[in-house]
């Protein structure tokens, strides 16, 4: 039997202070950028609207934490079902705008919102929700239970995932397979069935890898010939930049240039020499690192890692099953993202157009992150208690 205390706990004073400190890294870079992007957006304040999304998004942290935590249980299955609608709704709706081949986008009033952002946030709150269903229905753990499970895994998270990787957007698509992937780790799935998907998986990604590798160039035009042309284009320019400098691989040659003349300490603010498109947006990481250098970097990643360090804190504080599957999913989406941003900037990956979080300009993903944050502060502020410990 549950007890709900309504008890609120301190704020996560420590969290609150790494995501205050990446918005302020954010904003001072992004002011610092201001006249060294291309002519046609130089006029944008983008620092300033960053500073306006964050309190947007600040607002919306407070309505987050105010809300009754059970509640986000009760729509769990209404803001995943809108969350694919939207998403669909970008192959028929009159809103939706394609750039550079990609459909990702509506425009709305003059204002482009990208629906795949939103779905991250709504994924993990449906998963969490019907991983925790499953598990109060089934008391006993069997093989039963693990297919059953895994079924309802898998058709949830192929909707979201199809639908993304269309527009095309791959990298977004890898946002939902990593959340998937750390909350089945959790889900009471036993080891030894976990052990048999997670081989399937890394054995399938190591034959492709072989394939990749004996027959590059039958891989590579294999992929020219399907909906997802653009990664073979950056696989190639990934794998041998200096071969298409000029092209596709130009993006990732400046990154490297930039970081690396950095150094230890930096050029100093707006001591920046190399010119990297989108650099505003996916490629902030490289302003941070040729401004202040390796020190100023690695504070970023340490930043980083204080975060998903506190949010798994908190999932192991919560009482609550549900609690604690939404801030493992959201260690997925944070932690495949820092790590899928700053690893391409480093020429460690292949080129996506992954944002990096709280540092990267977007209205709609800063909004996201807000939210997701205001969710685990909830999680923290509210704790569930337990009358009988057998219950639990």
């Amino acid at each position: 039997m549950e007890n709900y205390s309504k008890e609120r706990y301190p704020l996560d004073s420590f969290l609150i202070t790494i995501i205050v400190a990446l918005i302020a890294i954010s904003c001072f870079t992004l002011y610092t950028l201001q006249d060294f992007l291309p002519g046609d957006i130089s006029g944008i304040k983008f620092s300033i609207r960053q500073i306006i999304w964050f309190l947007i998004g600040s607002i919306g942290v407070v309505a987050i934490m105010i809300l009754d935590f059970d509640w986000y249980r009760k729509i769990a299955w209404i803001v995943y079902g809108f969350g694919v609608f939207l998403l669909a709704g970008l192959f028929f709706l009159p809103w939706s705008t394609t750039l550079n081949g990609a459909t990702r986008w509506y425009e709305i009033a003059g204002q482009t919102i990208q629906p795949s952002e939103f779905m991250k946030v709504f994924f993990v709150v449906g998963l969490a929700h019907m991983i925790t269903s499953h598990n109060e229905k089934w008391t006993q753990k069997n093989l039963t239970y693990d297919l059953v499970l895994l079924a309802k895994l898998l058709a949830m998270s192929l909707p979201p995932f199809v639908l993304i990787a269309l527009q095309p957007d791959l990298g977004s698509a890898l946002v939902i397979v990593s959340i998937t992937g750390f909350l089945t780790l959790i889900s009471g799935i036993r080891w030894r069935t976990l052990l048999t998907i997670f081989g399937t998986v890394f054995g399938t990604i190591a034959v492709v890898v072989i394939l990749y590798l004996s027959n590059t160039d039958k891989f590579i035009e294999v992929l020219m010939n399907s909906p997802f042309d653009h990664v073979a284009y950056r696989i190639q320019a990934w794998q041998n930049p200096h071969l298409y400098s000029d092209g596709s691989a130009m993006q990732a040659i400046k990154s490297m240039l930039a970081i690396g003349s950095g150094q230890l300490f930096g050029k100093g603010i707006m001591g920046f020499e190399v010119y990297i498109p989108e650099r505003h947006t996916d490629m902030i990481f490289t302003a941070v690192a040729e401004q202040f250098g390796f020190i100023g970097a690695s504070i970023v990643i340490v930043l980083y890692f204080l975060m998903i360090y506190r949010i798994i804190k908190i999932a192991l504080e919560s009482k609550d099953p549900f609690g604690t599957y939404l801030c493992v999913g959201m260690v997925g989406l944070f932690s495949y993202q820092i790590f899928q941003n700053i690893g391409m900037s480093i020429q460690l990956l292949p080129l996506t157009g992954i944002p990096l979080p709280f540092l990267s300009y977007g209205g709609t993903s800063l909004l996201v992150y807000m939210a997701a944050i205001g969710l685990v502060l909830n999680i923290h502020s509210r704790k569930r208690e337990f009358m009988f410990e057998s219950d639990q």
